[in-house]
């Protein structure tokens, strides 16, 4: 069976952000029957945007991950030219990908790498999720700057919602610069992310900016000397990029 985060996922990695918000909306609503008239107002907006953000935020999360083309992966016959012979999913946390594209390719020799560092991968919804999710038995271990793949390897390299949880662009550069080394010529680097753009905003609020915008993506391509191929937008809230590596 392939494993799929939906909306209830996403909230059970998240919970402390939710309890949080509630929190917030509760204290800004308790408060504001105490308030004079202009800071009553304040509160009660406080609350509203507070309940709205969370609402927005859970939507968008369905649409995405419930409701969307996100999880049938056909979208990636607009990204991919041909079927890779041999393909490299690569994960620094939660693999949800690595099953389903071993069953959509059945003949492509899959290797999985696994990059998570618990002492450079802070986040708590990483933990939480690698706990439900543990990584695939098969997965190697791997840093940013040491794949364990050979010089020209794999025809495709997938970093589906992996690469921002590298935060620091040292370690991001670095990872770019392995998959171009392992990439076959004229190979593809296919990238997934949600993005810091206007629509992302608008439904997650702050929480946006644990996403890194276009041109961080591009600039670290191009670094790792890869060139923009193709891209596909998912549910209007998610982007999939495809970088090539040109001949040698």
């Amino acid at each position: 069976m392939t494993r799929r985060s939906g909306v209830r996922d996403v909230i059970a990695y998240n919970w402390p952000q939710y309890a949080a918000g509630l929190a917030t909306a509760a204290v800004f609503a308790a408060l504001s029957g105490r308030l004079p008239y202009p800071l009553r107002t304040m509160a009660r907006a406080g609350s509203a945007a507070a309940v709205g953000l969370l609402a927005s935020a859970t939507v968008a999360s369905w649409l995405v991950y419930d409701r969307s083309e996100m999880y049938d992966y056909d979208w990636l016959d607009t990204l991919l030219p041909q079927t890779p012979s041999v393909h490299l999913v690569v994960g620094t946390g939660l693999d949800e990908a690595s099953a389903p594209l071993a069953a959509r390719w059945p003949a492509s020799r899959q290797i999985t790498v696994d990059l998570y560092d618990p002492a450079v991968m802070t986040e708590g919804s990483v933990r939480r999720a690698r706990r439900r999710v543990p990584p695939p038995p098969h997965a190697l271990p791997g840093r940013p700057d040491a794949l364990p793949v050979r010089r020209s390897g794999v025809d495709a390299v997938f970093l589906i919602f992996a690469a921002h949880e590298l935060r620091q662009a040292e370690d991001r550069e670095r990872l770019f610069g392995e998959c171009a080394r392992v990439l076959r010529p004229g190979g593809r680097l296919v990238l997934v992310e949600h993005l810091r753009d206007s629509p992302n905003t608008a439904v997650f609020g702050p929480g946006a900016w644990h996403f890194l915008p276009r041109a961080e993506w591009l600039r670290l391509a191009a670094h790792a000397g890869l060139r923009p191929a193709a891209e596909h937008r998912i549910a209007g809230l998610v982007t999939a990029l495809a970088f090539t590596r040109g001949p040698a």
